[in-house]
């Protein structure tokens, strides 16, 4: 382990990074993942000096990258970020066999990730089901190679499963939540302060920290890495206004990447870092199953983007 649990915990109240993975073609430009990183890296606001959290997992398209190119792209992150940070990677756990050998690659790299985000399962299951597969697989991983993980929530059916999941098992230290404000307060109330609750659904964060959330996960820092810290900043100071000011500025980027269903969730960042001709940071020509958006949200992305131009560093 590179950071101690509590140490973690402390990091992870912070901005979560999710630098898109940018493509050139079909293939993935790795160049230019590289580029994110250090974008990411360099340009950190966070009070007190925080380590930056650089997450390879949902706005990356992660479900639609091999194995090998997400050893590669976790590998990458470790080594631009040269021993500073949090690094986490996300992990599909379908099927679960194949993601046990993941974890055992990428927990074998010189820089291993610090925690691991278990990502929603697919297929047919059961909440009991959930539970008692996960705490088996926590377990052995945790025995195998000192993982730790988050839980990516997404149904609320699985809540009280995923609460006791939370509680019973040392090494899910906490929980992304995935589908809204309403479910961040039972999971404050269930969980101790040896867990932790972020809010997973963008920089618009502020309404889940002033019920208790932590932290946020953010797909836009990529690019305006300024304004998710200062969000994050304005919230451990417990400044919600001012925190609100600055999402008020890009409600109408986040309106874009979360309108239906969050079809452009991956795109509009694509767009937002191409149209500004930003050249510390790589947009790519588009990834499996998100092609550019198109042309008036295109040229809806320019007009915000002119007006957001002062959060990118």
């Amino acid at each position: 382990m590179t950071i101690d649990t509590p140490q973690l915990l402390d990091a992870l109240n912070s901005v979560i990074s999710i630098p898109l993975i940018p493509y050139a073609g079909a293939e993935i430009d790795f160049a230019g993942h590289a580029k994110n990183i250090d974008y990411t890296m360099l340009n950190n606001s966070l009070s007190g000096g925080r380590p930056r959290v650089v997450s390879i997992a949902g706005t990356s398209l992660i479900h639609h990258v091999a194995y090998d190119d997400q050893v590669k792209l976790l590998d990458i992150a470790g080594q631009r970020m040269a021993g500073e940070g949090v690094l986490m990677a996300a992990l599909a756990p379908n099927p679960l066999p194949e993601a046990a050998a993941l974890l055992t690659r990428l927990a074998a790299l010189i820089r291993p990730p610090d925690v691991y985000l278990i990502m929603p399962l697919g297929g047919t299951y059961g909440p009991a089901g959930l539970f008692e597969t996960l705490m088996a697989f926590a377990e052995e991983q945790a025995a195998r190679h000192g993982a730790r993980f988050l839980y990516y929530y997404r149904r609320p059916r699985d809540r009280d499963m995923i609460i006791r999941l939370l509680q019973e098992s040392p090494h899910f230290i906490g929980v992304k939540i995935g589908t809204n404000e309403d479910d961040v307060a039972p999971f404050v109330e269930a969980l101790d302060a040896r867990k932790i609750v972020i809010w997973g659904i963008g920089d618009r964060s502020t309404a889940a920290a002033e019920m208790g959330a932590q932290g946020h996960t953010s797909g836009i820092s990529v690019v305006l890495a300024r304004a998710s810290d200062e969000i994050n900043n304005a919230q451990r100071r417990r400044d919600y206004e001012a925190a609100r000011q600055i999402e008020n500025e890009i409600s109408p980027l986040e309106d874009i990447r979360f309108m239906q269903e969050r079809a452009y969730n991956y795109s509009a960042v694509m767009e937002a870092i191409n149209c500004a001709g930003f050249d510390d940071v790589v947009g790519g020509s588009g990834g499996p199953f998100n092609p550019r958006v198109p042309p008036d949200i295109a040229r809806e992305i320019q007009r915000i983007m002119a007006t957001l131009k002062h959060y990118h560093y």
